[in-house]
Parts: structure tokens; C-alpha cells; sequence
């Protein structure tokens, strides 16, 4: 098992439940070992990609199981599943999962699991398509060793509680450092321009580069204008403004930016796959995209890995010219930094900060 910050603490909760037949119960239980793997990021701070889909449908499925003291009567067996809204409801009631959709309940938990550890023999979600009842693996909860038997559940609960804690202590950390580095904007401050350098890298958090790349563009873009008018003789100068259309990565099928008054749109992404490039393209009816994308790839390296997996998918050039004319532009990390200290040279710092600060408070629930 692969040791990270946050295993001890996991250790010490199951020390705290168990004695000393915690390490053997770590030992023997998959579900013990997924969850370590999925709380990796728990102590690297706010900026490190948070787990919580597969994480919180564990939760949700187990808190259920507790709250119906199955882990007390023992005949879960024979019990109603829970239902599938009160599961999703409850997800989006807990810390960052307000946006999380139905795939980790229905799939993408079980296929995941199954890949780390394809002898367990066991899926942790079972369901009832028909009726829409979900049920824990019980046997996952159930584990042996050398001297007794022993139910995990309540253990795991602690174990997801504390990870959501360290979660929340880190952005409320990050968000400090942000105000910080806020009122330390205006003195042309080295420190300043690292901090916002170290969010454009290619682990950070996508919300927090989803953010972080909003304004620094709405920050560039604002220094630029055009001239435009309905009448030759009544061409008026307007400024570039980037507005933001809604929560970060939310999955909601919208655009993330769009600039007035060119009306361009943006979106960003981690992915290189090209079917969520051509799936962006197809919603708005090819109308052309910049994609914002957290890598630090060239952007002629991006633009053929794209072309190469069309060319696999649509073996017809008409096809794949089309959709690749439709990609206005590509803007990777490198490109942000530079547009980043763009700003910095014509004493805006200050603007992107404020920026940063403000989305972050919504994004992460932290308004006062």
C-alpha cells in the first residue's frame, strides 16, 4: 500500500476503533486501501485536485448503512436499498460536492475500484436499476483477521470525515494566502507573482486553474480594446471584457468564458481526448472555441494529438477539418504565464488577485 500524509491519519482512527488489530483490518480491507488512495491530496494543500465523487458515494452508501444500525441488527441482506435521489442529495449536501453528478454511484466508483484491485472480487456499489436502490458491498465491510471479525463502517465515516476536515483547513489556507498576497498586490511583489505562477501548474486543482486562468485572461484582454460601430462615421473605441458564466467545472454543459463585444467563447479543460473537444464544438454548432487547457505541452504537440485522435474516430478529412477549424485557438500554461506578466509589467497584479480572491470565496463556499 502506498504511503502518503494522510495514511497516518487513517491509521490512527482505525487504532482508535480497533487496537491493535488496526494494521491487520488495513492489511485485509480493499476498501480501507481505496480510500487511502483516494486521500492522497488530503495534506498536499488546497492547490493539489481534490477526490470526492468516488469518495462521497462510499460516504453516502455507508451512512445510510449506519443510520439504519445495520451495522448493529446485521441483516442488511434482506433490507430495501436506499434510494437513488436521497444518495445524490445527500453528496451535494456535503463540502465541494455541491456540482457532483449521478456517475460515481452508477459506475465510475465500481470501475475504479475493480482497476485497483481486480481480485477483491467484490464492487462496492450495488443497485437495482429498476427500482433506483442502492446498496454498500457489505462483504467490504465486513472484514477478517487472524483473531475476529470486525465491521469497518464507522471507521470509514471518521476516515472521509477527517479527510473532508484537512480538505476545508486547506482551501481556508489558500484562501489567507490569497487576501495575503491581495494587499501585497500593489508593491510590485516577487512573492506575488510566484504564488500565482505556482496555481498554473499541471496538478493544481482544475477549479482553482479554472479561476486562476479567468483572471488573468479577463485581466489581459481588459487592457486591449477595438474600434467598432454600425455607421463608418460613428466607429466608437470599446474595451476587451471576459465574463465568467458560471460555477467552475460544473459539468453543466455550459461555456466557461465569453468575451464581449467580440463574443468569443472559451472553454477550459485537463483532458487531450478529443471527444470532449468535438463534444464543446457540437453544442454551440461549431461555432469556433479557445480552449484553455492545463498542460504545459507545446501547442503545436496539443493541436496534432487532437488532429491524430480525430483522424482516428472520423476517417473522413471534411469531417475532422471542420471540427479542427472550430478551435479559434489554444491557450496552454506557458501561454497564461506570459499573458500573466503582461499584467505584471503594466502594474495589474492587483486585478488578478482581486479576481482570484473573489471566485475562490463563491467556489469554495467561504463567502462572510
Amino acid at each position: 500500500m502506498k504511503e502518503h500524509e494522510f495514511t497516518p491519519t487513517i491509521r490512527k482512527i482505525l487504532r482508535e476503533e480497533f487496537g491493535a488489530n488496526a494494521e491487520d483490518l488495513l492489511k485485509n480491507s480493499a476498501l480501507l486501501q481505496y480510500i487511502n488512495v483516494k486521500t492522497t491530496s488530503a495534506s498536499r494543500g488546497s492547490k493539489a485536485r481534490g477526490s470526492f465523487g468516488n469518495i462521497y458515494a462510499i460516504f453516502v452508501l455507508v451512512e445510510d448503512y449506519i443510520n439504519r444500525r445495520f451495522h448493529i441488527s446485521g441483516n442488511y441482506e434482506d433490507a430495501a436499498g436506499a434510494k437513488f435521489s436521497d444518495l445524490l442529495k445527500r453528496q451535494r449536501e456535503l463540502p465541494f460536492g455541491s456540482k457532483l453528478q449521478n456517475h460515481a454511484l452508477n459506475h465510475r466508483l465500481n470501475q475504479e475500484f475493480e482497476k485497483y484491485f481486480p481480485f477483491a472480487n467484490a464492487q462496492p456499489v450495488l443497485r437495482d436499476p429498476e427500482t433506483h436502490q442502492y446498496w454498500i458491498n457489505e462483504n467490504l465491510l465486513m472484514i477478517d483477521t487472524n483473531k475476529d471479525s470486525y465491521n469497518i463502517a464507522e471507521a470509514i465515516l471518521r476516515i472521509i470525515n477527517a479527510y473532508i476536515d484537512a480538505k476545508q483547513e486547506a482551501f481556508h489556507e489558500f484562501i489567507n494566502d490569497c487576501e495575503k498576497m491581495l494587499h501585497i498586490s500593489d508593491e510590485g511583489s516577487d512573492e506575488v507573482n510566484n504564488f500565482v505562477a505556482g496555481l498554473l501548474r499541471p496538478n493544481v486543482d482544475a477549479r482553482i486553474f479554472e479561476i486562476v486562468s479567468f483572471a488573468i485572461l479577463k485581466a489581459n484582454y481588459g487592457d486591449q480594446s477595438i474600434f467598432w460601430g454600425w455607421e463608418l462615421e460613428k466607429v466608437e473605441k470599446e474595451s476587451l471584457v471576459l465574463y465568467k458564466t458560471g460555477r467552475t467545472n460544473a459539468n453543466d454543459g455550459g461555456i466557461d468564458f465569453v468575451m464581449k463585444p467580440l463574443g468569443r467563447f472559451f472553454q477550459v479543460t485537463e483532458t487531450l481526448d478529443v471527444t470532449k473537444y468535438f463534444l464543446d464544438i457540437d453544442k454551440v454548432q461549431k461555432y469556433p472555441i479557445t480552449f484553455v487547457v492545463k498542460t504545459e505541452l507545446k501547442i503545436s504537440d496539443v493541436e496534432l494529438k487532437i488532429k491524430k485522435q480525430a483522424e482516428a474516430k472520423y476517417p473522413v478529412k471534411t469531417i475532422v477539418q471542420k471540427y479542427m477549424k472550430s478551435i479559434e485557438e489554444i491557450i496552454n500554461i506557458p501561454i497564461l504565464l506570459e499573458r500573466f506578466f503582461e499584467v505584471v509589467e503594466l502594474g495589474n497584479v492587483s486585478v488578478v488577485m482581486d479576481e482570484i480572491v473573489k471566485h475562490s470565496r463563491v467556489e469554495f463556499n467561504l463567502l462572510e
